[in-house]
C-alpha cells in the first residue's frame, strides 16, 4: 500500500522540467495561433511598402512578429505554472490530460460560456478584420509595429485563451487535439460566419460539460 501511494503522487518538477514545458507550450502557441495571424502580417507588410524603406521596414514587421509572440510567450508561462498547479494537486495523468470530471467538465463549459460573452465578440471582431485593426491601430514606425504587434496579440489572446485551456482536457502533449483546436481557431477567424460558429461551438461545448458533468 505505502509502495502504491507514492507511485499515485506526483513527481516534483525541475528546473529543466519546467523550461521543457514553457519551451513546450511557446512552440504549440505559436504553431497553433501563427497560422491565423498570416492575413494581419501580410497585410501590414504591404502597408508597410507605402510607408518606410529598406531596412526599417524589415524591422518594425519583425517588432511586430516579436511583439505578437510575446503575447503568448506570456500565455505559455502562465499555462506552464498552470499545468504545474494541476500536476500537484494530481489532476493531471502522465500524458498530462485531465483525470478530474470536475476539471474537465469546468474547462468545457468555462470555454463554452466565454464563446458568448461580448469581450470574446470583441476581440474576435479585430482578430477577424485586419484592415479594420491596422486602421483603428495604426502607428508609424518601428516602436508603432510594437505597439500594434502587442496589441493584436492581446485580442488574439482574449479571442482564444479559454479554446487554449481545453489542451487540459485532451491532452498538453496531444498533437491532434492541439491541431483540431488550431484548426478550428483559424475557421473561426477567416469564415464570414465566424461569430455565429463561436457562438454554435459555445453551445457544444457546454453540452459536453454538461455531459461530463453528470455522466
Amino acid at each position: 500500500m505505502p509502495e502504491m501511494a507514492m507511485a499515485a503522487m506526483p513527481m516534483p518538477w525541475s528546473a529543466a522540467d519546467a523550461l521543457l514545458m514553457l519551451a513546450m507550450w511557446a512552440v504549440m502557441m505559436v504553431g497553433m495561433m501563427l497560422p491565423s495571424a498570416v492575413p494581419m502580417i501580410l497585410l501590414y507588410q504591404q502597408m508597410l511598402r507605402r510607408q518606410l524603406h529598406s531596412p526599417r521596414r524589415q524591422l518594425a514587421l519583425l517588432a511586430f512578429c516579436l511583439a505578437y509572440l510575446l503575447v503568448w510567450g506570456g500565455f505559455s508561462l502562465l499555462a506552464t505554472a498552470a499545468q504545474w498547479g494541476l500536476d500537484r494537486l494530481a489532476l493531471l495523468n502522465p500524458q498530462m490530460r485531465s483525470d478530474s470530471q470536475w476539471l474537465g467538465a469546468s474547462l468545457l463549459i468555462g470555454a463554452g460560456a466565454y464563446q458568448w460573452l461580448p469581450g470574446k465578440a470583441a476581440c474576435l471582431a479585430h482578430c477577424r478584420g485586419p484592415v479594420l485593426f491596422l486602421l483603428g491601430h495604426w502607428r508609424p514606425g518601428i516602436a508603432g509595429g510594437w505597439r500594434m504587434g502587442l496589441a493584436h496579440g492581446l485580442y488574439c489572446l482574449g479571442c482564444c485563451w479559454a479554446l487554449m485551456g481545453l489542451l487540459f482536457l485532451g491532452g498538453v502533449m496531444n498533437l491532434l487535439w492541439a491541431a483540431l483546436i488550431g484548426a478550428y481557431v483559424l475557421l473561426e477567424k477567416v469564415l464570414p460566419q465566424g461569430l455565429w460558429l463561436a457562438r454554435l461551438a459555445g453551445l457544444l461545448l457546454l453540452a459536453w460539460g454538461l455531459l461530463v458533468l453528470y455522466a
